[in-house]
């Protein structure tokens, strides 16, 4: 106990922040593989690494010490290898850390324009019961999803998007692009999420929604084809159960930083969303 406090008794405002800025990025490090099959991993890290303090460094084996100092720089290799989706997701969240201020260009009525005719779109998709996967690119360029499908570069309107997502058509079964306003391509071919999904009543759309924003800043829509109902993906997160109103709502909320300079245009579409304004 008095050692505690004589070392409390020496900190400074640079060893507090040096503390703050450890547990920062444990917290950080924690939150990027909350929900992911990393858990269990670095659960189990963390147990041999307490394990080998324990009888190493205060039982004092020998024996098991010059194991373990040899078999360090082998386990600080395969941890990167371990958990490389969860690194890889890490460092592109880093490289966009220009999202987080609301770094977004494009023409504002443009912006408006897209995302009502998706949510319209979606809307008439979900009464049909037609299914849909419709990726709107941000920060990260999509390029080489693309270019597996059908280039189109056609203005976003929902006629158009209902045409492509009808089952008689020979672009319905793939992923529709859309990048500044203008629906970039599609039938195109996404990485699906290689993450544990509980819900079995997600299919492949689901899962490739997931996937593409798992390591992209992108947002993904999905129709379900068995139950019409609407989703939406970000950030390796889904949002399930919306309809077209509130569809829209969370598109221009996601979009927010791009819209709050016109904030009174921008609230009084928000008052029709939500209120039900004709």
């Amino acid at each position: 106990m008095s050692d505690l406090l004589w070392y409390l008794q020496r900190l400074d405002w640079i060893d507090a922040l040096d503390i703050l800025l450890v547990a920062f990025i444990f917290f950080w490090l924690l939150y990027l593989v909350r929900g992911t099959r990393a858990v269990p991993l670095l659960r189990g890290v963390i147990l041999l690494i307490i394990i080998i303090t324990l009888l190493g460094g205060v039982i004092h084996l020998r024996a098991f010490a010059w194991l373990t100092q040899r078999a360090l720089p082998a386990l600080l290799v395969a941890v990167p290898v371990v958990f490389q989706p969860e690194l890889r997701r890490a460092l592109g969240r880093l490289g966009r850390a220009g999202t987080l201020f609301g770094r977004t260009t494009g023409n504002r009525a443009l912006l408006e324009q897209t995302l009502a005719a998706i949510a319209e779109a979606c809307g008439t998709l979900s009464r049909l019961r037609h299914g849909a996967l419709i990726v709107l690119e941000r920060e990260t360029g999509l390029q080489e999803f693309a270019d597996s499908g059908v280039f189109l570069d056609a203005m976003v309107t929902p006629d158009l998007l209902v045409t492509i997502f009808d089952p008689h058509t020979p672009l319905h079964d793939g992923a529709v692009i859309v990048r500044h306003g203008r629906v970039l391509a599609a039938a195109c071919v996404l990485p699906l999420s290689t993450a544990f999904l509980a819900d079995r009543e997600l299919g492949l759309r689901h899962r490739a929604a997931i996937g593409v924003t798992e390591d992209s800043d992108a947002l993904a829509v999905v129709v379900s084809e068995e139950r019409g109902s609407i989703s939406i993906t970000h950030n390796g997160r889904i949002i399930r159960n919306l309809d077209a109103k509130r569809l829209e709502a969370v598109l221009y909320a996601f979009y927010q930083p791009a819209l709050e300079r016109a904030w009174p245009r921008w609230s009084a579409r928000m008052r029709r969303i939500w209120g039900g304004e004709k």
